[in-house]
């Protein structure tokens, strides 16, 4: 996975960075959330291991920016805390949207198992969202059920999630098929004047 370092602490970083690498992760570390925030805005990755505490943006502003970006794929947030953060800073950093905490001084087989659980939380959130993007489709008459269980025509469901408009014409295929039946019906087609 590619994940997005956000820490102050060069002992620190180094440390993750290492860990990160050596099992394989691509890694690329900020030295502030200002700069952590440019980079994610500016190419977004899926996981986070942000410190609670630097110069500019702090770990649980990182997290806000992260969450409130538009059309932006889930991301997971870890936070590393002090060993002593009270319940009241927990709290607030989960309704900041933080998934997962880790302590300091880092354990390597704790960030690892927390990565563990992040990718398989991406993975679930990737399913879901591909759900999502599936649209219910009635194979005979091809009109789309919405959320309330409404049959709707493909036109006006288009209409109302993207607002395109359409125009109705008839592809030459379809065309022949239709001079076909009319024919067998015994009805004819008066062509337009030249």
């Amino acid at each position: 996975m590619k994940i997005l370092i956000a820490e102050d602490d060069p002992v620190s970083v180094k440390i993750l960075q290492f860990t990160l690498e050596h099992y394989g992760h691509e890694v690329i570390a900020t030295a502030s959330g200002t700069e952590a925030w440019e980079k994610f805005d500016a190419e977004p990755v899926r996981v986070i291991v942000s410190d609670w505490m630097m110069p500019g943006l702090d770990g649980l502003q990182l997290c806000q920016k992260v969450r409130e970006r538009p059309k932006t794929d889930y991301t997971y947030f870890i936070l590393l805390t002090a060993i002593n953060t009270g319940r009241d800073n927990l709290r607030q950093a989960m309704n900041a949207g933080i998934d997962d905490f880790l302590t300091k001084p880092l354990d390597r087989e704790a960030i690892l198992m927390r990565l563990r659980v992040a990718e398989r939380i991406l993975e679930f959130t990737t399913q879901i969202r591909l759900l999502k993007e599936l649209i219910p489709i009635c194979m005979y008459c091809k009109r789309i059920r919405d959320d309330t269980n409404y049959w709707d025509q493909v036109e006006h469901y288009i209409h109302e999630h993207t607002g395109s408009n359409f125009s109705h014409g008839i592809c030459p295929e379809c065309f022949d098929k239709q001079i076909t039946i009319l024919n067998r019906a015994g009805l004819t087609i008066i062509p337009p004047p030249e």
